[in-house]
């Protein structure tokens, strides 16, 4: 095994890390995480971070019941470490498969397994566009709203409403369509919730005409959107968004990468907000992030034309349902029941909001939003015209400042501005008192900071 010293130096010359200026780490040393332990993270200096970013909003379980499930991926590698759903089946794809057909709500009992939330949307972009071609119909467009993050693979990456981590890689898959997202923060102040969900709901319906309803398969939406800083719907708008869906026969997928498996309360974001999707994507907080694993989960009505004849889906990946991650999986849902998380975060959410949203006496805070343990601080120039900063602003404020001095207090959490600028707080849902006055104490002492860098004041 490699020292410290040599761990940096591996990293200096082969690692490439995701979504990272890696001159930053030319005279700067790699962060290195070695061990976990509850919400906490240690790095080699033996450094210790509370993770109020759950990993990427992944760890729900924490970071303490490794050797649990550790335990459950070892008999697994003895009895059978892989083997493919390509034509056959392996015992705990078809229990895992079983546990996420009684979790879900609905008819949503289908399941087809992949390995990453941006595999299993574009699994749904696909699999709506063969079962409408399998009913006679050619629908092939997709709906997704403004600044909606779906994935990194071309196709999700098409879905998603992020025009800089688009731009590099145009032209993608053509004709998604983009909407409004379910930002209230900088309408108008009269504007009442009723008249601000009809003027969404009319923009889905606009747009879907124009796009030419009977060539429109899917529309994608998260149950509250991460991107632009934790969006939640207004009273009646996924009420709304399904009857649009129903009159002009579109299919609605939930993208509950993020939302699913206790982040915002429930098991499902859908089932927290009543949306009655087509299809919900599953990833992150289906195994704690503790091995690989995704999923598609369908209604019965999608499957139909997929069971006459020699009809199929023509779609499937090496590891999707892998024995091991599967067992994994199992074992994170047997740990969320048995220490009934899901029921803490319920039970808390309004304790870690109120908590949040002492912050708002501070002049940068404009605003605190989410629900469950899925929050956001968005930051302001002015709070009473909610004026945001510009970009050259933004840069110095959150990469030039705030990212940095977060991480040096010993908080993990992620500084934002893929919209307006905001800090990102999910940490585990095992989460108590405890952390959260750990996480607004830091946050108290760094933002003010952060507001007399950025205002000389």
């Amino acid at each position: 095994m490699l020292n410290g010293a040599e761990l940096q130096q591996a990293a200096r010359d082969h690692l490439w890390l995701h979504f990272t200026r890696m001159a930053g780490y030319r005279d700067a040393d790699v962060p290195v995480i070695t061990r976990g332990e509850g919400c906490y993270l240690y790095d080699t200096n033996g450094k210790r971070y509370l993770d109020a970013l759950a990993g990427l909003y992944a760890v729900q379980i924490g970071y303490s019941h490794g050797e649990e499930i550790g335990q459950a991926a070892l008999e697994q590698m003895r009895e059978l470490p892989y083997y493919s759903n390509w034509s056959y089946a392996h015992p705990r794809a078809i229990e895992l498969a079983h546990e996420l057909a009684q979790l879900a709500p609905g008819d949503l009992n289908r399941v087809f397994f992949v390995t990453s939330g941006s595999e299993a949307n574009e699994t749904i972009w696909k699999l709506a566009r063969e079962y409408h071609a399998a009913r006679g119909e050619r629908r092939w467009k997709a709906v997704t709203r403004n600044l909606a993050y779906h994935g990194t693979t071309m196709g999700a990456l098409s879905l998603t409403g992020l025009p800089s981590i688009r731009a590099p890689f145009e032209p993608l898959v053509p004709d998604v369509i983009r909407v409004r997202n379910t930002n209230r923060f900088h309408r108008p102040r009269h504007e009442t919730e009723a008249e601000f969900t009809q003027m969404l709901l009319d923009e889905l319906e606009s747009a879907i005409v124009s796009a030419g309803p009977q060539t429109v398969a899917v529309v994608f939406m998260e149950p509250v959107q991460n991107g632009g800083g934790a969006f939640t719907p207004p009273a009646g708008y996924f009420k709304g968004v399904r009857e649009i869906c129903d009159t002009y026969g579109v299919l609605l997928a939930a993208d509950e990468v993020i939302c699913g498996f206790g982040r915002v309360g429930a098991w499902f974001g859908s089932e927290k907000y009543d949306i009655k999707p087509d299809f919900i994507a599953a990833a992150k907080g289906i195994s704690s992030a503790y091995a690989p694993m995704a999923a598609v989960i369908a209604a019965d009505h999608v499957m139909e034309p997929f069971l006459d004849g020699t009809a199929m889906f023509t779609h499937g990946t090496t590891f999707g349902g892998h024995p091991v991650g599967a067992a994994v999986a199992l074992k994170n849902i047997e740990i969320l029941k048995r220490e009934k998380i899901i029921e803490h975060v319920a039970a808390n959410e309004g304790l870690f909001r109120e908590k949040l949203e002492t912050l708002l006496d501070l002049p940068i805070a404009g605003d605190v939003r989410g629900t469950g343990f899925f929050y956001v601080i968005e930051l302001v120039k002015d709070k009473e015209t909610r004026t945001t900063f510009n970009d050259e602003e933004s840069e110095g404020l959150l990469r030039g400042y705030l990212s940095g001095a977060l991480f040096k207090r010993g908080l993990i959490c992620r500084a934002d501005d893929r919209g307006d600028p905001v800090v990102q707080v999910c940490p585990p849902l095992i989460a108590g008192e405890k952390e959260m006055d750990e996480i607004v104490g830091v946050l108290g002492d760094v933002l003010p900071e952060a507001w007399k860098l950025i205002t000389g004041g």
